[in-house]
This record gives structure tokens, sequence and C-alpha cells, in this order.
């Protein structure tokens, strides 16, 4: 793929040792998010309460069809089981000390902590997440009812939950592995590169109760399944029908996925224009045709029960008009300060921050080191432009299919950040609390976890490309050091939480 000196020197591997390497970060990956899923505390800030309730819902199938408070079996355990810690310091409470968490209190006193947060939530709180399509909770609400199944109950039956996610991660884990073989097939450097920087990655979101888990599962495998279809001289319907499933898979795991299904659908249509210039469109309208069908009857679906149960396709303006934001005029987005070198740095290096290492708060604050944000930015920045760089040259080029799925992940990459710019610039935020008037960014760096498998093929390829020159043991050097400096901020940033006494450890 890089066509450097060494390219084929680590080719040597024999395929079963790779494959017991891949499951070893397998086994690596599903470790790392079981240790920082039973860290964290519930209910993180990243509306994991309202995730959870709609899990509930979906266990009793019970599809929410508006936005309504939080249901009672949802609040028992939110009652008991949040720590404030995530909002609230410990200077704002009496005697400056978080309060012991209330399975350790009295039973009458937590009899009373949970008819006054019950009372609390019932008339400030409703779920804004209730119009987000199925697939996630359904999987998620079928594990609960497993968890009950089993005995499971309370905290432990709260951390079952967050334990699913070490799933999700090992097939996210040999996704990543399954793509970097059909982009790089001649470089073991770069065929392992992408799952181990999987497996290690930072991202909170994978630690936690929330949708956004499944996106960069459901499209990394579109992504193989339409790399595959571009690759055939005439696609075969087994290939359409793969493709297409696994774009209604994306959709039907987070709205926000919406830019990456656009960029698939021009990517379809380039490849049927080629097609047709080759005189071959009519014996692959079969393959063509399917994965239109698979891709398009779920959406469609899923967009038929948010109009007649929200009132809009996507269920979003009735989130919105909850969350208090307006609409915007045309003329008003470009007065937007995302339009200035300044706001489009703060936008764009925030959103790639984010989209390392999630978007937790601690005690009010971001839980993430400076310094390491400016790294995830920094290496972002020069990796993306090495792969371009890559990509451009003319001498030497890379083969025409890896060239052609690399820069299809790169207009992925490209328009979920445009989508996300798009949405900063249309809607007043007023008094929300992020984004906000103040802070008018759209930085959710999880709302485009889809992307995440091309996005780290394009970084592992800038690397590569950088050191070009370098023998294998080098790369994987340099490659190790990363890693282990990504763990190793990983740690410090979240040491504070260890002890704390309302995690998994404590219960």
């Amino acid at each position: 793929m890089t066509n450097s000196a060494a390219d084929n020197l680590p080719t040597r591997i024999s395929p079963a040792r790779e494959r017991r390497t891949v499951g070893l970060l397998c086994l690596f990956a599903a470790a790392h998010v079981l240790l920082f899923s039973a860290v964290f505390p519930f209910f993180n800030v990243v509306d994991e309460q309202m995730h959870f309730d709609v899990i509930v819902r979906y266990s009793h199938a019970d599809i929410p069809r508006a936005i309504e408070p939080l249901c009672d079996e949802a609040m028992n355990f939110v009652a008991v089981y949040h720590t404030p810690e995530y909002l609230w310091p410990p200077s704002t409470f009496p005697d400056g000390k978080i309060p012991p968490p209330p399975w350790t209190r009295p039973v009458e006193e937590t009899t009373q902590i949970l008819l006054d947060t019950k009372a609390l939530w019932k008339a400030r709180a409703k779920n804004q997440e209730a119009s987000q399509p199925p697939l996630y909770y359904t999987l998620a609400a079928l594990w609960y009812q497993l968890g009950k199944g089993v005995g499971m109950d309370g905290g432990h039956l709260l951390y079952w939950m967050r334990f699913l996610n070490a799933f999700f991660m090992v097939a996210l884990v040999w996704t990543g592995h399954r793509a970097a073989r059909l982009v790089f097939p001649n470089n073991l450097f770069l065929r392992l590169a992408t799952p181990a920087l999987l497996a290690c990655i930072p991202q909170t979101a994978f630690y936690a109760l929330q949708n956004d888990v499944l996106s960069p599962l459901g499209f990394g495998a579109a992504f193989i399944f339409l790399v595959k279809f571009w690759d055939a001289e005439i696609p075969g319907v087994r290939r359409g029908i793969l493709a297409g499933l696994a774009l209604a898979a994306t959709f039907l795991a987070k709205i926000s996925n919406a830019p990456l299904l656009a960029i698939s659908a021009a990517f379809v249509f380039l490849k049927a224009y080629k097609l047709g210039r080759a005189g071959k469109l009519r014996a692959a309208a079969p393959a063509l045709f399917s994965l239109a069908a698979c891709a398009g009857l779920p959406m469609a679906l899923w967009l038929a029960w948010c109009k007649h149960h929200f009132g809009d396709f996507t269920g979003s303006e009735a989130k919105i008009q909850l969350l208090g934001w307006t609409h915007k005029s045309v003329a008003e987005w470009w007065h937007h300060p995302i339009f200035t070198p300044h706001g489009f740095w703060s936008f764009f290096s925030d959103l790639l921050a984010t989209f390392w290492q999630g978007e937790l708060l601690w005690d009010r604050q971001p839980l993430a080191l400076p310094a390491a944000n400016h790294a995830y930015v920094f290496l972002s920045i020069a990796f993306l432009a090495c792969a371009l760089a890559g990509l451009l040259s003319k001498s030497p080029a890379p083969a025409k299919p890896p060239r052609a799925a690399l820069w299809f992940g790169f207009a992925c990459f490209t328009a979920a950040v445009a989508f996300l710019g798009l949405l900063s610039t249309t809607y007043d935020f007023h008094d929300c609390f992020r984004p906000s008037r103040d802070f008018p960014y759209f930085t959710s760096g999880r709302m485009m976890l889809g992307t995440l498998i091309p996005f780290l093929l394009l970084f592992t390829f800038g690397l590569d490309w950088i050191l070009k020159k370098w023998s294998a043991p080098t790369k994987f050097a340099v490659l190790a050091a990363l890693l282990g400096l990504m763990l190793a901020t990983e740690i410090a940033t979240d040491w504070q939480i260890f002890p704390n006494p309302y995690n998994w450890f404590h219960l």
C-alpha cells in the first residue's frame, strides 16, 4: 500500500500468528472497557440516565412514542445509584464532602432520598432521547432482561448493562482489522495498527450506556462491504444485501450518522456510473437494487414511525423544543464565529479532542488533560495531512482500490465534521449548558464515532507515510510508544475516580 522499501518485510508473519495477535488485542480491548466501565460511577453527564430509561422501556416492549419523564423502574435506579460528582464538586455540599452512597445509609434514609429524587425528576426532567433509533436499545434491552434472568439486581445490574460494551468493542477491533486487511493487504504494520489503536482508544462513550457505541461498528461493517462492492467488477446480490443491511444498521444506531449515509450513497452512485460507462449496469442492477432496498426500507420505516409519533421524520424537533433551542434564519448563519479563523479552530480542535477522549465532566470540569488534548489534535491533523500527501503523491502512488477506499473514508470524516459545523450555525442555543451562546459549537466527538475505523485507517496510513524510510521494527516501536502514552494519560486522567465510593468496586 505504501510502496516503501520495508513494505514486504513484515509480511513474513503467518496468518495464524496474525489472527492470534488480533485475538489478544480483542481480549485487551474487552478488559480495557470492562475496567473503565467499572471505574466510572452512574450516571454520567452525557444523558446516561436517559439512555437507561429508554432501555428499560424497550425491555417491556414499550417503544417511546413521546418525550416523557423517566419511568418509575428507571427512576428507582437513578435515585439510588447516581453520584452528583460529575456536575457538583465537594465544595458545594455541607462540610465540603460528597454524601455517602444511598445504599450505605439506613433504609429509612434511602427511602426518603428515593422519594425526593423521583419527585424532582418528575417535575423537571423529560427524556429527550426518546426518539432515537431502536437498534442499540433493542440489544441492550435483551441484555437487561438476561441480567435480571440470571439474578442481577441493583447496582450490579446497572454495571452488567455497561459491560455489554465489551462485546461491542471486541467486534469493533475485529472489524477494524478486517477493514485494514482489505485496504492494506501487503503491510502488516497497517493491518495491526488500526485494531491496536481501537483497543486502546480512551473514548469514554465506550464506558457508558449510550447508543453512540454502535455507530463505529455499524459503519465499520458498511465501509468494508461498500469497498468490496466498489472493487467487484460486477457486484453480486449478496454484496448488495450485506452493504445495505450494514448501512441500515448504521442509521438505526444513531440519527447523526446521516452524513455517512449520504457519502455512501454518492459512493454507490459513482460505482453505478462507472458500471454504466463500462456497459455493465444491467448486469449489476440486481445488486444495486438489493443494496437500495435493504438500506432504504428499514430507514423509511423508522422515519415514518418518528413522523407519526413525534411530528417530524427524525423526531428531533421535540427534543430541540425541550432543550429550549430556536432556529436561526439562513442570513443569521453567516454571523456565526465558526466562519472566523479563531472560531473554526475552537470548533475543530475541541471536536477532535472529544472524538478521541470523550466529553465527560468531573466536578463540572472536563475530564481530560489539556496536554493530551493538544497531542491528539496535533497528531490527528499531522497524520491526516500526511495521509492526503500520500494519496496525492504521483510517485509512488497507492494502488487504485485502496486509494478509492481511503478517499471514501476521508469524505466520510469530512462530511461528519461539516454536519456538526452546520448544526452549530443553525440554532440559537440560548441558556443551554453545552453548546451554549458563549460556546456555540457542536463539539461532541461521539456523534461522529461512525467514522472511527475510516479515520484510523487514514491516521495510520499517515503515520506509515511519515515513517516510510524506516524499518518495520521502528514503525512498531513508534506505535507501541503511542499506545503506551494513550493508556498512561487515560489512567492519569481518571486515577482520581478509581477509589470513588459510588463505583462498581464499592457495591
